[in-house]
Parts: C-alpha cells; sequence; structure tokens
C-alpha cells in the first residue's frame, strides 16, 4: 500500500499524519524534510500519528530514528500515536518504545505535551 501524509502545523507543533506502509521509499527523504523545515520554523514538538499506519519495514524504523534525532539535536521531541497492534509489536521488539514516547491517540499527546 502507497504512503502518503499529511503535515499539519499549529500551536508550535507539527503533526505528521502517515498512511500506507512505511517503508521508507522515495517518501522516507520528504518526511525527514518536513521536520527539517519545521525544525528550522523553531517547532520543537513533532507528533507522528501511525493510526493508518499497516508496516513498518526496517529502513521506515530508520525514518522514524531520523527525525527523533534532528528534533532531539534541535532540543525537541517527538511523540508516536496511535500504532496498531503490529506496530506497536515492532516498537516493543526492536525496544524502540523505550526510546519513543507512545501515546494512543493524538489528542491524548497534545494533552500531555502541553501539561
Amino acid at each position: 500500500m502507497k504512503v502518503s501524509y499529511e503535515a499539519i502545523k499549529e500551536d508550535g507543533l507539527l503533526i505528521l499524519k502517515i498512511q500506507g506502509d512505511l517503508i521508507g521509499d522515495e517518501i522516507g527523504p520528504r518526511l525527514v524534510e518536513v521536520v527539517s523545515d519545521a525544525v528550522n520554523e523553531k517547532i520543537k514538538r513533532c507528533v507522528i500519528d501511525l493510526k493508518d499506519v499497516r508496516y513498518i519495514s526496517s529502513s521506515g524504523i530508520g525514518v522514524l530514528i531520523t527525525m527523533l534525532t534532528k528534533m532531539r539535536n534541535a532540543d525537541g521531541e517527538v511523540y508516536l500515536t496511535s500504532p496498531s497492534e503490529h506496530v506497536k509489536k515492532l516498537l516493543i521488539i526492536t525496544k524502540l518504545n523505550n526510546i519513543f514516547n507512545v501515546f494512543d491517540s493524538v489528542e491524548e499527546a497534545k494533552e500531555k505535551i502541553s501539561a
């Protein structure tokens, strides 16, 4: 399934809604570029909504880690929200659930971030 995304900037927050299979193909560098642009605009928090992501490959994991690194290098943070059961298992197996802050919904992440 082809991957697509929507980037929303609101209240100093970048929300990336990703749909499809995150396999790090041509969309991976574009996602990293969106995060880089946000960092250049002094946006320090990024919420990545994984609700509509069915599958993440090792390259897709690399894309997520690159986005996290870019944000953290600018004293920012990346939050993952709404992972499917498959994606949750992947985050646990790769121990990325210990590196990323994971929330059940975008709304929950926004509440915790602003608190």
